[in-house]
């Protein structure tokens, strides 16, 4: 009989990229965040959200990106679920005509790369279950992170590439306490 050597994945820091319709509900979405997951450790600087006009339709025009991550560290198995949870926060922020007003997507910095959950499919996304997939978006590579072909522009830029590399330090120091 085969036995496998088995390691336990280290835990991984929550990173939460939240695009909101203005700046009251990019703080309620904060708000709410940080009494779901713990409180906000590190924020990012808000920037415009004007990569594409996806959102547009259902949450209007002239929104907002901002990243956060919250303090503790998460096991990397929770992905799926965290969708999920995000996915119902989403719903609480709905208009009465059931449109979004903050867009949220969780995400594990670790090491060496962020992952981010995803409602869809294509073909670089794992499936998880429960209709969540899981995409390689980053990877920690000659001292920063790189972006990979299909990385979102708005996880390109300065501001977020920045934003990770500090929630990497983070998440460092609270690997190095957990020892």
């Amino acid at each position: 009989m085969l036995t496998v050597n088995r390691t336990q994945p280290r835990p991984a820091q929550l990173v939460l990229g939240i695009i909101a319709s203005n700046t009251e509900w990019l703080a309620a979405a904060e708000a709410v965040l940080a009494q779901q997951f713990g409180p906000i450790a590190l924020k990012s600087a808000i920037i415009p959200f004007d990569f594409t006009d996806y959102y547009e339709k259902e949450m209007g025009s002239g929104l907002l990106r901002r990243w956060v991550c919250c303090q503790g560290l998460v096991e990397p198995e929770k992905l799926a679920r965290l969708k999920l949870q995000t996915c119902e926060l989403e719903h609480q922020f709905r208009t009465e005509n059931h449109r979004r007003r903050v867009n949220l997507d969780p995400g594990l910095l670790s090491l060496h790369n962020l992952v981010l959950a995803s409602t869809k499919e294509f073909g670089h996304r794992i499936y998880l279950g429960s209709g969540i997939y899981a995409e390689v978006t980053l990877i920690y590579q000659n001292g920063r992170f790189q972006p990979l072909e299909w990385t979102y522009p708005d996880y390109r830029t300065p501001v977020c590439l920045d934003f990770l590399a500090a929630g990497r330090k983070l998440l460092t120091l609270s690997l190095a306490a957990d020892r």
